[in-house]
């Protein structure tokens, strides 16, 4: 197992508890081996910021809107191993 951790911090006021549980389900799902912590960080103000190993990967507010689950997985992918094939997200 590789050492990548992963933090979505949240909006509680906002109701974006079950939005952040399904992106780490994916996440944990799509990348299991590659890591060793996901971690729902709640918080308020309208956050939905998504971190690997503490650096920024994916904000609500800089990439105008919610980041499609795809995008996401590839940014993740392009750190952690960019020569993996993620089948259907890749298309």
């Amino acid at each position: 197992m590789n050492d990548y951790q992963i933090e979505i911090h949240f909006c509680t006021q906002c109701r974006w508890l079950t939005r952040a549980a399904w992106v780490a389900q994916e996440l944990l799902t799509t990348f299991d081996s590659d890591i060793s912590r996901l971690t729902l960080v709640p918080k308020t103000g309208g956050i939905f910021d998504i971190y690997l190993n503490e650096k920024l990967i994916a904000s609500r507010k800089s990439d105008d809107g919610f980041i499609e689950l795809k995008q996401l997985k590839q940014r993740i992918r392009d750190v952690i191993d960019p020569q993996r094939c993620l089948g259907h997200s890749d298309h």
